[in-house]
This record gives C-alpha cells, sequence and structure tokens, in this order.
C-alpha cells in the first residue's frame, strides 16, 4: 500500500491558509501555490541518492556529495496542475516535464486521456506527478494509469489538498505510488467539492469562471 505523507512545516500550513481564502485574488493566489510546490519539492526530494566527488575549495581537496544522477519527471495534470510545475523547476532545474490531459465524459462522468506528451525515457525516470486537488482520485487515478501504460514505473504524486475519498481510490488503484499532500481535508460535498478546500484551483489559477 502507498504511503501518505502530510506535510505539516509551519511555512507550508501558513501559505495553504491564504490559498484558501474566498478573498485572495489570482496573482496571489497563482504565486502562493508556486511557493507550496517549491517547499513540498524540498521534502519529497529528501531521499534522493547522492554520490560522492572530490572538490578543490579555495583552502584544501574535500570529498563532498552530488545527486548520483537519478532522472526526475515533474508531469502536471492539465490544466491546474500546471501551477505547481515552476515551484518545482526552482530546485529541480535539470528535471524534464511531461503532461497528461484529461476531460470528464458528461454522460459517464468518467476522465477521458486527451493528451499525453511524455519524456522518452519516461521508464527510467522518477516522476513526481503534480496536481493541486485530490478529490475523488479519478483524474489522478487515470493520469497515473496513462504514464504506467506507457512505461513508466516509478511514480510518486503530490497534491495541495486531498479528500479521504481521494487517497483511498489512488491507494486501491496504485498501491505502489506514495502520496504527498500539504492537507488532508474532512469530506466531498454533493458536488464532488473538497471540504473546507480551497474551491476550483483551476479557476483560481487561470482567472477563469
Amino acid at each position: 500500500m502507498g504511503k501518505v505523507y502530510v506535510f505539516d512545516h509551519p511555512l507550508i500550513q501558513h501559505k495553504l491558509t491564504y490559498i484558501r481564502d474566498k478573498n485572495t485574488g489570482t496573482k496571489e493566489f497563482r504565486e502562493l501555490v508556486e511557493e507550496i510546490a517549491t517547499l513540498m519539492a524540498f521534502e519529497i526530494t529528501r531521499d534522493l541518492p547522492l554520490q560522492e566527488v572530490e572538490v578543490e575549495t579555495p583552502v584544501s581537496k574535500a570529498t563532498s556529495k552530488v545527486l548520483s544522477g537519478k532522472k526526475l519527471g515533474i508531469i502536471p495534470i492539465l490544466r491546474a496542475g500546471l501551477g505547481m510545475v515552476d515551484g518545482i523547476l526552482k530546485l529541480i532545474p535539470a528535471a524534464k516535464v511531461g503532461h497528461v490531459g484529461l476531460y470528464r465524459d458528461p454522460e459517464t462522468l468518467k476522465p477521458v486521456e486527451y493528451y499525453v506528451k511524455l519524456p522518452s525515457d519516461v521508464e527510467e525516470r522518477e516522476l513526481i506527478v503534480v496536481d493541486p486537488m485530490l478529490a475523488t482520485g479519478g483524474s489522478a487515478v487515470e493520469a497515473i494509469h496513462s504514464l504506467k501504460k506507457r512505461g513508466a514505473k516509478n511514480i510518486r504524486f503530490m497534491c495541495l489538498v486531498a479528500a479521504p475519498q481521494g487517497v483511498e481510490a489512488m491507494q486501491k488503484a496504485h498501491p505502489d505510488v506514495d502520496i504527498y499532500i500539504a492537507a488532508l481535508d474532512e469530506k466531498l460535498n454533493d458536488h464532488g467539492y473538497i471540504v473546507p478546500g480551497l474551491g476550483d484551483a483551476g479557476d483560481r489559477l487561470f482567472g477563469t469562471k
């Protein structure tokens, strides 16, 4: 079963409060989402492997450490996931970025894949799938299915706010995927919105209704 990590760092929680506030405008909302993504990226990369190298400081030679060449990929779920990408790239500028686009079929209400563009060596990369919300879990589950169909093996999922139902759906469908979240909220309402949540992340990021 995939592990669930809730990041309770004070800076993350502080910024999350302002994201939740309905009076926070598009510009500030976008900046805060990016900042939280950077802070979460710091935590999610804690276990990246290191290797020793020799460097020469102004004083002497030293044995020091660098990342051991593990390839990373960031995969936003369109469109709201785009708001988290730049925040992660600030810390990991060499990561490749792929995209997965899904829409909800109005008849079946199931997510349908409409766009997938991934790095060519996706099977060799540690992938971080990002979306601000994990509500019913339908989109995240389908996005990860799309990645696995194309050879992805090492996948983590990162979001800002999750509902218990979404976490459960993800763990059931993808027990090999760890989930990283800034807040585990109370529930979903009758319209599938996370309560208390933060509304529609895509609309708030991009100023649409």
